[in-house]
């Protein structure tokens, strides 16, 4: 890998080299949620309301298991990171190839389970029956590119445990681009609706794993990658199933109660789950910047741990929060105060962009508590505490969130801004216990370093 993709996590200043490491990391994330946003902003315009519940349906399926993998395929980041700290070079090669025949097995029945399962999962959703029929073939058409879903991730991992997040920048650019006119082609040309939407997007996952293929044969690697590496090392199976079973179980359990909270609001009509869907959309940019310091703050407190540097981890934290939070305020007015301008990117019926921006109100209540959990939560998966994740995500989960919709989804006359409470309260809640967790259990570790 060229010095100039590589961006040094472990000497000398803190607080720009994890901007600038976390920046693309944003911006891959960006280009990455283009997918749903463009999906959905064509099927918007040029389908039917019915169209829009589908993609929104299914999307929600297909998001979650994209978490899974992401989070599973931490294990892999955090190791890699470890023995880039360490300076153990020759272990990156093995810990690469335990991963590439994990993930390809995780693939094969990643999409067994959706392409089999696309009309179960359609009837848990509860998905309106206008929209049953395009939900079902949205899920199955993306189900049989999970092998590149899975592959690009994996590929993905690998480039930010080496400290390098230009790469996966790159070819997702590639892959978003793919998307748009695959899109435009496909739905506003051929007017195949979702359908039309999952085939673009298929076609853009293949192409992003051929170019990252393509990519990473021009670049000079800090490792050897021979036949050999491509096995089950014991060890390293180990230790990426010990990492990331835990985030992966948490963040498909956690998946699950927003499948839930979804199939309440789609109880409530086609304009309340077509809302939802969009705010949803929404969503997924304004948890972009959380989301890119917590991936980051893995890799810097997973190469400061092998480094055995653990002053800087708690120093990388607090930069991490604090800007966070400042972006975080932004994205609290733009959602409290402008949410039928940003629906209305989505959809043109004005119907279901009210509806989304009642439902964006509290998520503009979340972006705030985010900046918060999600650098804490980077903090811990990068310290190897991927079972206390688990934990506290599940107790806000289960304990906090479906309850919460539920409750409010029973009020006389119920409002997606009550039903969408539910996310900052489990937020608030998860702080409240990592917080606990880190200066009674963490701190007291890293002083005894």
């Amino acid at each position: 890998m060229s010095d100039s993709k590589e961006v040094s996590l472990t000497e000398g200043k803190i607080y720009l080299p994890l901007i600038k490491f976390t920046v693309p990391i944003f911006l891959a994330l960006v280009l990455q949620a283009m997918y749903g946003a463009v999906d959905m902003i064509v099927v918007g315009h040029f389908g039917t309301a019915a169209d829009v519940s589908a993609v929104s349906s299914g999307s929600q399926i297909l998001q979650m298991v994209t978490f899974v993998i992401v989070s599973l395929s931490m294990g892999t980041t955090v190791l890699i990171g470890l023995k880039i700290g360490a300076k153990e070079n020759d272990a990156v090669s093995d810990v690469i190839g335990t991963g590439i025949c994990l993930f390809a097995v995780i693939g094969v029945l990643m999409t067994a389970v959706l392409m089999c399962g696309a009309k179960l999962w359609t009837t848990i959703l509860s998905a309106p029956k206008e929209s049953f029929d395009q939900t079902v073939q949205y899920v199955f058409i993306c189900g049989s590119g999970s092998l590149f879903i899975v592959a690009y991730n994996v590929l993905g991992s690998v480039f930010r445990g080496l400290g390098d997040s230009k790469t996966p920048l790159i070819t997702v650019a590639i892959a978003c681009v793919v998307n748009i006119f695959g899109d435009l082609y496909c739905v506003a040309m051929l007017h195949l609706g979702a359908a039309g939407a999952a085939i673009a997007t298929v076609a853009a996952q293949g192409v992003s794993v051929i170019a990252s293929l393509i990519i990473i044969k021009k670049q000079k690697l800090p490792f050897s990658l021979k036949k050999k590496n491509i096995r089950f090392n014991l060890q390293y199976t180990k230790g990426t199933l010990k990492l990331g079973v835990p985030i992966a179980l948490q963040d498909f359990l956690v998946g699950i109660s927003f499948l839930v909270i979804l199939a309440i609001v789609n109880s409530l009509g086609l304009v309340a789950s077509a809302g939802v869907g969009v705010a949803e959309k929404v969503c997924a940019f304004i948890m972009l910047v959380p989301s890119a310091f917590s991936q980051a703050m893995s890799v810097f407190v997973s190469q400061n741990r092998g480094a055995g540097k653990m002053d800087r981890t708690v120093k990388g934290l607090r930069y991490g929060i604090i800007t966070s939070l400042c972006c975080g305020i932004v994205l609290f007015y733009l959602s409290f105060f402008h949410g039928v301008a940003s629906a209305k990117i989505f959809t043109s019926d004005m119907q279901v962009a009210v509806a989304a921006a009642d439902y964006l109100k509290a998520y503009a209540i979340d972006c705030v508590f985010t900046s918060f959990l999600f650098c804490l939560v980077g903090y811990f998966n990068g310290m190897g505490k991927t079972q206390f994740v688990m934990v506290q995500g599940l107790i806000g989960a289960f304990c906090v969130r479906i309850p919460v919709a539920f409750i409010m989804s029973h009020r006389v006359s119920p409002r997606l801004f009550f039903i969408g409470l539910a996310t900052p309260c489990s937020t608030f809640v998860q702080i409240l216990i990592c917080l606990v967790y880190f200066f009674f259990v963490v701190r007291k570790e890293t002083s005894r370093r």
